[in-house]
């Protein structure tokens, strides 16, 4: 992982890198103080140094945007297979295994179609991860993938039985509804994470809801690009640094909400 870390960090400046390290690998940031203190102040912190969350969203980005295409049983294998994929390609680090496992884990639960069997299949996972490495459970990357993936299980809108590409349901979403669902998943996720947060954080984002629904829907495809810029710039360091040319303005746009929501007065308080 260290290889990939230095290799974002040739490609971008900061704080663009760190956001790429940390949205993708769950690396720490290494910024300034005052960005740093931005991304609490917006209520991004979360999102940009824990991996695990972001694997449970990209997941579930991946499987509804497969789902028209490929039908549901191969959009929920392709994707178990994208999230082992994952793990090894990075390295399987405490956070990156503990995201994997519970991802596969709840997809496999999906993929028999009833939500109980899904939520069985979270805590089992749960289970698992405590059995091999029960300090786990005091891991906030841990507790945050938990709920994540709850609240993404209970009100994200998992896929149904009857999700198929030439059903009309599918063929009368329109852009505002796939954005609209995007939203849901990522707000979901968001309403289950934010005990967590200010238990840990002891502050209070009033724009946070704002900041989420900002910058949710670049998360999936940040990663994404991500993954595809690490192949590339293995094989290739000029064929990544072209790639990273693509994930740059992405990144720019987090910079710039960050930095101008936690300008607005009163953006935040602590206690």
């Amino acid at each position: 992982m260290d290889t990939v870390t230095h290799l974002f960090n040739s490609y971008l400046p900061e704080p663009h890198a760190s956001l790429l390290n940390g949205i993708l690998l769950g690396r720490p940031l290494f910024v300034t103080n005052t960005f740093y203190n931005q991304l609490k102040t917006v209520g991004l912190i979360h999102i940009v140094v824990l991996s695990g969350m972001n694997i449970t969203l990209l997941s579930a980005i991946v499987l509804r945007s497969t789902v028209p295409l490929i039908g549901r049983r191969f959009a929920m294998l392709l994707t178990v297979a994208i999230i082992i994929s994952f793990i090894f390609f990075v390295g399987p680090e405490a956070p990156v295994v503990r995201a994997g496992i519970m991802g596969v884990l709840s997809l496999v639960g999906l993929l028999f179609g009833r939500k109980t069997i899904t939520l069985y299949a979270l805590f089992l996972s749960a289970v698992i991860m405590i059995l091999i490495n029960h300090t786990w459970l005091t891991s906030i990357s841990f507790q945050l993938s938990f709920a994540a993936t709850l609240g993404i299980i209970l009100f994200g809108s998992p896929v149904k039985n009857d999700d198929i590409p030439n059903s009309p349901d599918h063929q009368s979403h329109g852009l505002a509804n796939y954005i609209f669902d995007e939203l849901r998943i990522s707000l979901s996720a968001q309403v289950f994470t934010v005990p967590i947060i200010f238990y840990y954080f002891r502050q209070i984002s009033l724009v946070a809801p704002i900041a989420n629904i900002l910058i949710a829907w670049l998360i999936a495809p940040i990663m994404i690009l991500g993954l595809i810029i690490i192949p590339l710039g293995l094989i290739n360091w000029q064929l990544g640094f072209v790639a990273s040319w693509s994930v740059y303005p992405l990144l720019s746009v987090i910079v710039f909400v960050v930095e101008s929501l936690s300008k607005i007065p009163y953006a935040s308080f602590n206690l």
